[in-house]
């Protein structure tokens, strides 16, 4: 049996992400402060959890992950991008994001991980210049986007959501090709799905996600509002 931990009120405390179960489960309580938020990512943890569970932090093994220029782009992607079917920007409309993703029906899922908690705990980290949203407009309409954490040079994915066919796909490679031109070396995807996958997004130990990990929140933080540069 591996012990699931129990959180103090420490809020930079967390047990070693290593002894997480198998399922990636580490610790349970705590709160949802953005100190603690921000000494979470920074030892590669995150939340997860559902309404009416307590809060439950998780370092899943393996991590999938994504070097900016790895990114693989499929032609009608490609194509969708180069003809601008979608305007995208940056940090316009954070809230409108994160509270769509929280909406948004997804396939196997009962409700929402994105509890009215988390709504306001990343809304917080917006205001403090370290959670972002990227957003794709459509004829001046929000129909996609997503959302995640940044810290030195690696960007915690969150979630997306997209009400137009393509329109997060394109918001996500607007943000990696952006990132990569900033400088920073590593998305977190989390867990592995078919889709990141498909955008050269692959699964590494555990071990070696941490490593990197250490390496790249070493770097300065692009902490404030985000603006697009890449066109």
């Amino acid at each position: 049996m591996v012990p699931v931990f129990g959180l103090t009120d420490d809020a930079g405390l967390f047990p070693d992400p290593q002894l997480a179960d198998a399922d990636g489960l580490l610790a349970v309580g705590g709160d949802l402060s953005a100190e603690r938020l921000v000494a979470a990512y920074a030892a590669g943890i995150f939340p997860w959890f559902e309404k009416g569970q307590p809060i439950l932090w998780w370092s899943p093994n393996p991590r999938m992950v994504l070097q900016p220029a790895a990114l693989h782009v499929s032609r009608s992607l490609a194509k969708a991008i180069r003809l601008g079917v979608f305007e995208v920007q940056f940090d316009t409309a954070f809230a409108r994001v994160i509270q769509r993703c929280s909406e948004k029906r997804r396939p196997g899922q009962r409700g929402t991980w994105i509890t009215p908690d988390m709504l306001r705990a990343y809304q917080r980290l917006h205001e403090l210049g370290l959670a972002h949203s990227v957003e794709a407009w459509h004829e001046g309409e929000l129909v996609g986007g997503l959302y995640g954490v940044s810290l030195g040079g690696a960007f915690f994915g969150e979630s997306m959501y997209a009400d137009a066919p393509d329109a997060s796909k394109v918001a996500f490679v607007i943000l990696v090709q952006q990132l990569q031109a900033w400088g920073m070396d590593l998305v977190d995807c989390q867990v592995a799905t078919s889709h990141l996958a498909r955008f050269g997004a692959v699964e590494v130990p555990r071990g070696e996600f941490l490593e990197r990990l250490r390496q790249s929140i070493e770097r300065p933080t692009k902490q404030g509002r985000w603006q697009r540069e890449v066109v």
